[in-house]
C-alpha cells in the first residue's frame, strides 16, 4: 500500500531544489565553518561566496533549516531591540511577518532536511 498526498510531487521538487541550492552554497565556502551551541541550540556558520557576493550561511544542525544573509541583512540585526529576538524565539519555525514568498521558501527548506 502506498500513500500519497496532494502536492507530493511539488513538495519533492521543492525539496530537491533546496538541497541543490544548499549544496552549491556549501561548495562556495570560504574557510572552515564555525559551530556554536549551547543546551538549547546548535548552529553552523559559514562564509560563502555566491554570484551576488559574499553571504553568511547559517545552518541549524538539529532541524536542518538554513538561511543566507548578506552584509546589509546582518547589519539590520544590530538595529533590533531585544524584544525582536524574544518574539522570534517565542514563535519558532515561523516568520514574524509571513507572506506568500516566506511560506513557500520555508516549506522548501523544511522539506529538504
Amino acid at each position: 500500500m502506498s500513500q500519497h498526498w496532494e502536492g507530493e510531487r511539488e513538495d519533492r521538487e521543492r525539496a530537491r531544489a533546496a538541497a541543490e541550492e544548499l549544496a552549491a552554497l556549501r561548495a562556495g565556502r570560504v574557510g572552515e565553518p564555525l559551530t556554536l551551541g549551547n543546551e538549547f541550540s546548535e548552529v553552523r556558520v559559514s562564509l560563502v561566496q555566491t554570484r551576488n557576493g559574499v553571504r553568511l550561511l547559517i545552518e541549524a544542525t538539529k532541524s536542518g533549516q538554513w538561511v543566507t544573509l548578506d552584509p546589509l541583512e546582518l547589519e539590520a540585526l544590530t538595529w533590533q531591540a531585544p524584544a525582536t529576538f524574544s518574539a522570534m524565539v517565542g514563535h519558532p519555525f515561523s516568520s514574524l511577518f509571513p507572506d506568500q514568498d516566506d511560506d513557500s521558501e520555508r516549506d522548501t527548506r523544511e522539506s529538504a532536511s
